[in-house]
């Protein structure tokens, strides 16, 4: 069968296409290549794959530009072909790709056998710092060549910090004979450094030095003022957190606001300032809160129910991904929106597992549930789970119990936080929580627990004296006197304090009589008391308070003189009327001005208009109408207020029935 006459010019036209060499074709990958063309790139590789299979230079161009172009499933796709048609080993680049996908422990597995090359090293340190564990990617980048990695000092301070090592950053800086103002981004990383130590005001000054070296250096590189403060976002953000912790708050709103409202930052920075921004505010505006958190936090059906937005989950840290979390969960608590905060609640403790915030949030919810018994089981449980840093688990759930009444729960929980234990505001408390529960010897026992440790301690501020003056004081309240006496004895033979020796006296005044009299000798005469007659004091009914003051003892004097002044009173002007002398007086004032005037004896009423009602008819007779106003007229009272009273009453209720009629 003879071929149709488009096949016939198609294959015409192929055989007139010129062959390319594969030299030609490895120039223009190249030229592609240094434009940054990747996807040209890729199309030349491909080009040159077809004419010489198997090549290793085309296949990894491929898949680095493959990678340039953000196409990392198919980069892994390319490698994964590539390793059926060569022996080449592409498992640095496959652990890549899976770092680019957060697919961190698969990266650590294809990077063993190339622990050997920098690169590698390089990546698996990057890998472990995303992995949150920072002593090991601190570990790698020390044993990495110094002379051959640029910029080196920067990723070393920056994992030095997230290893919670801050303490050695400036030496790492001393011994690589850096200057910590080198860089915009070094200043930056031991700014960081200085704020994990508390030295804020430090950390502002090299904060403002960051910012200033970075708008040098980005000028020079000619950038625009947008792209500009981009680059510094994480300066801006992080100077508003210092101002912050300083109590500077109008300043640090003023700063997070404006970097919200300009949209000018990088992703992670904007979720920072979002998340930092609500933090400051707290529940003054619930609403606005949830809505700009809603703009971070996706809800998906995934494995991951609430995934954050725009990758934030690759750029944030641990410590901030739970941060923006737990903040929409005390959102949703103070909105009373309690569904959504169970759901969300539910999902934390597989998003962080090794993290104690999901533990309280839970305990959170079920208290504002009213539902303490719950909360209790839940942080005890997690206390025995975390036994190692249960310290802040077990002090919710002390002030659970307390606050719901279960004094004894909240004093059984103090008593396990080892490092608080024998303190005299954590011995008064699970003292006084014992009390409450009416726990008397547990409560005892405490006081002799703290005695005993710091009769041991070896510190500055010991602080034996306080818990032995409040266990006597408790004793002696709950008639355990002889153990009361013996501390109290101790305590004026070590330190002679004048507070134990009363106590001592009056402990001792109980059982034994002569040993109260022999310490009330070291008691000091008070000055005036020998002036006093004893027995006639105790013959009195009781004593009264005197005034405190130089005329104290004085008595009976007080007593005169306050009397004297008692009768004295004040003389004052009369008070006359306006215009009024006293001396003319004139003529007596009415005796009936009080009285109204038409009772009064001198009230003549006005006399009737004749002209208002005209007679008609014959002589003597009287208009009805007149006769009957007349007779209106007497029958009302006499008291034109009372009228008048009426009249606006009447006017006030038309008036809100015509209102009502309106509605």
């Amino acid at each position: 069968m003879a071929p149709k006459p488009k096949e016939k010019a198609k294959a015409s036209a192929a055989a007139a296409a010129p062959v390319i060499s594969i030299e030609d074709l490895f120039t223009s990958l190249s030229r592609h290549i240094q434009r940054s063309e990747y996807e040209q790139a890729v199309k030349v590789s491909d080009q040159i794959l077809a004419a010489a299979p198997g090549d290793e230079d085309a296949i990894r161009c491929k898949v680095v530009a493959l990678v340039k172009a953000d196409s990392i499933e198919e980069a892994l796709v390319a490698i994964k072909d590539s390793s059926k048609k060569a022996s080449l080993d592409l498992s640095f680049f496959k652990g890549y790709c899976l770092y680019r996908q957060n697919k961190l422990e698969e990266a650590l597995e294809s990077l063993k056998g190339q622990e050997g090359s920098t690169e590698s090293m390089l990546l698996e340190s990057q890998i472990l710092y995303r992995l949150g564990k920072m002593g090991a990617s601190v570990d790698i980048y020390q044993k990495l060549p110094k002379s051959t990695i640029d910029s080196l000092e920067i990723n070393l301070v920056a994992g030095l910090v997230s290893a919670g090592r801050s303490s050695e950053v400036q030496g790492t800086l001393d011994s690589l004979r850096v200057k910590a103002t080198s860089s915009f981004e070094l200043a930056y990383n031991t700014a960081c450094s200085l704020i994990e130590r508390e030295k804020y005001t430090d950390a502002e000054q090299l904060l403002l030095s960051a910012r200033r070296i970075g708008q040098e250096t980005l000028m020079e590189e000619n950038l625009a003022d947008d792209d500009v403060e981009i680059e510094l976002a994480p300066i801006a953000v992080q100077i508003a957190y210092v101002q912050q912790i300083l109590g500077n708050t109008q300043e640090a709103i003023a700063s997070y606001t404006d970097l919200v409202k300009r949209n000018l930052a990088d992703e992670s920075s904007l979720a920072v300032a979002v998340n930092n921004l609500i933090a400051l505010k707290g529940p003054k505006d619930v609403s606005d809160g949830l809505r700009k958190l809603d703009k971070l936090i996706e809800k998906s059906d995934g494995p991951e129910k609430f995934p954050l937005a725009r990758g934030l989950d690759l750029k944030l840290s641990q410590k901030q991904r739970e941060a923006i979390y737990t903040n929409r969960v005390l959102l949703l608590l103070h909105s009373n929106k309690m569904d959504q905060a169970r759901e969300l609640v539910g999902a934390l403790p597989g998003m962080f597992p090794g993290s104690l915030m999901p533990v309280l949030l839970q305990a959170a919810v079920h208290v504002r549930e009213n539902k303490a018994a719950k909360a209790e089981e839940i942080l005890g449980q997690y206390a025995d789970k975390f036994s190692g840093r249960s310290k802040v688990i077990l002090l919710a759930r002390a002030q659970v119990a307390a606050a719901v009444g279960h004094p004894q729960i909240a004093a059984d929980s103090l008593a396990k936080i080892p490092d608080i234990q024998h303190k005299p505001a954590t011995v008064a408390t699970i003292v006084s929580l014992k009390e409450r529960a009416g726990d008397t010897d547990g409560a005892d026992a405490v006081f002799d627990s703290a005695i005993k440790w710091w009769s041991n301690a070896m510190t500055e501020d010991n602080m034996l004296n306080t818990i032995m003056q409040e266990a006597a004081a408790f004793k002696l309240r709950h008639e355990r006197k002889e153990e009361a006496a013996r501390l109290y004895e101790q305590l004026v033979k070590s330190h002679g304090s004048i507070e134990a020796l009363v106590g001592l006296i009056q402990t001792a005044a109980h059982a034994d009589i002569e040993k109260a009299e022999a310490y009330d000798k070291q008691l000091k005469p008070l000055p005036g008391l020998k002036a006093i007659d004893v027995d006639s004091l105790e013959k009195t009914s009781g004593a009264k308070q005197a005034e405190k003051g130089p005329n104290a003892g004085a008595t009976e004097t007080y007593e005169v003189k306050s009397k004297d002044k008692a009768k004295k009173k004040r003389k004052r002007k009369p008070r006359y009327p306006k215009g009024f002398d006293p001396a003319n007086l004139g003529p007596p004032p009415d005796p009936e001005r009080w009285l109204p005037k038409r009772e009064r004896s001198s009230y003549r009423p006005k006399r009737k208009d004749k002209r208002a009602a005209q007679i008609r008819g014959s002589q003597g007779a009287v208009a009805k109408e007149a006769a009957s106003s007349s007779d209106t007229k007497s029958n009302q009272p006499a008291n034109p207020k009372g009228a008048s009273q009426n009249a606006v009453q009447s006017k006030a209720s038309s008036k809100s029935s015509r209102k009502k009629s309106r509605k």
